[in-house]
């Protein structure tokens, strides 16, 4: 799952959302229990972020709302992401679906480096790609 998991936010970094959308969402079915609403939340990014480059702007609004609901909760670093760093991305494409204002940069998702130079994920403790 995580090399899955991997591939999926490359595409996402890459802007190619309706395929990182694909990948994140066979990531998300085969979650285990304590991370599945977080990788919900992944999925429901890259579809808000889709309909926000087709011109949805309401159907970006609708589901980027879902989506920060379903990654507020999880810890820093969770699945080997900045996580803080994420949120404060979507704060701000929060902000210009809500009022309609110019759109920020495209989000780019960085990876949470442990101490030991490795990004893991808390959940399962494996190396993350």
């Amino acid at each position: 799952m995580n090399t899955h998991f991997r591939k999926g936010v490359e595409l996402l970094n890459a802007e190619r959302y309706f395929e990182a959308h694909e990948v994140l969402e066979d990531v998300w079915r085969a979650a285990p229990p304590q991370g599945k609403v977080f990788y919900q939340g992944m999925v429901q990014i890259a579809v808000a972020l889709h309909h926000y480059s087709r011109g949805n702007l309401k159907g970006a609004r609708s589901v980027l709302e879902r989506a920060v609901r379903n990654v507020s909760d999880m810890p820093q670093g969770f699945a080997g992401i900045d996580l803080d760093g994420l949120r404060s991305q979507l704060r701000e494409w929060s902000k210009c679906t809500q009022e309609g204002s110019a759109a920020p940069p495209w989000p780019k998702i960085q990876w949470q480096v442990t101490e030991d130079n490795e990004s893991k994920d808390p959940a399962s403790g494996n190396q993350v790609g």
